[in-house]
């Protein structure tokens, strides 16, 4: 069984961006305005308790991130190779709930500051309620993860970000379930005086019938509801026990459809 993404949509497409700097408003509302989804990785320990700091209101989350996603950084961005378990835990967890206290919503997402992790962070991760989290590393290709606690990008969004949108638009109809993934700071486009690079890839990206804008939570949920599907041993019938439809490659390579809780006969 292949599977497309919801809508019968060939691809899809996120971005990361790490720290709340103020600099996020400007980019949650470039993405937003282009019909463009993204996660945003916050450090709940620096977030400010006022407008005109350096880093986000915390008060205003959901305003300035309304549509995107809202994920954990560490309480205080720390390196988390350098710290016991016990430190780890507390960077972790406390995370969790001041944001989601602060949102009312749910949050499974990180990114891991200075992108240090092992596979022991890992561990300690996912004990924490941390479903997935994003490395700083770029793989230059659209394939999935095959463990999301160790999500790699695509690409930096400084990193040849036009050339790789231009190869994912290729990406053949034979593979399956491509995903084009951009990361970095929004203060980069500040410091750097190119908000131009977002604004034109923007512009050049958004609007594709056969793409799925959507933020890194949406993408996670929805492939790890497709691995949680029950085939026979024949692979000639498929049962999905989640409460996710998951659109997949029918007769003739249509579109079609298996409802939560459907057994299917291939």
């Amino acid at each position: 069984m292949k599977f497309y993404y919801p809508g019968g949509k060939h691809k899809a497409l996120t971005f990361s961006y790490d720290d709340g700097q103020i600099f996020d408003i400007r980019l949650a509302e470039i993405l937003r305005s282009h019909g463009l989804k993204g996660t945003f990785n916050l450090n709940s320990g620096t977030l400010s308790d006022r407008d005109g700091d350096g880093f986000v209101n915390k008060n205003k989350l959901n305003e300035i991130y309304a549509g995107h996603e809202i994920a954990i950084h560490g309480v205080e961005h720390k390196n988390l190779c350098q710290m016991t378990d016990q430190e780890i835990m507390l960077e972790l967890l406390p995370d969790r709930q001041a944001l989601e206290k602060l949102t009312g919503k749910l949050v499974q997402g990180m990114a891991y500051a200075y992108g240090a992790y092992s596979l022991h962070v890992m561990e300690l991760a996912r004990s924490a309620g941390v479903h997935y989290s994003r490395t700083v590393g770029e793989n230059h290709y659209f394939d999935l993860p095959a463990d999301f606690l160790a999500w790699d990008s695509t690409c930096h969004h400084n990193h040849d970000l036009m050339k790789w949108g231009n190869e994912f638009l290729k990406c053949p109809d034979w593979k399956e379930l491509p995903l084009m993934y951009v990361w970095g700071h929004s203060f980069e486009f500040d410091r750097n005086n190119d908000w131009n690079v977002i604004e034109e890839f923007a512009e050049f990206i958004q609007g594709r019938d056969d793409i799925w804008y959507a933020t890194n939570g949406e993408i996670y949920d929805y492939v790890a509801a497709t691995r949680r599907l029950e085939f026979g041993a024949n692979r000639d019938v498929v049962f999905n026990p989640t409460s996710t439809t998951i659109w997949y490659r029918g007769e003739n390579e249509k579109p079609a459809v298996i409802e939560p809780g459907q057994t299917l006969h291939l």
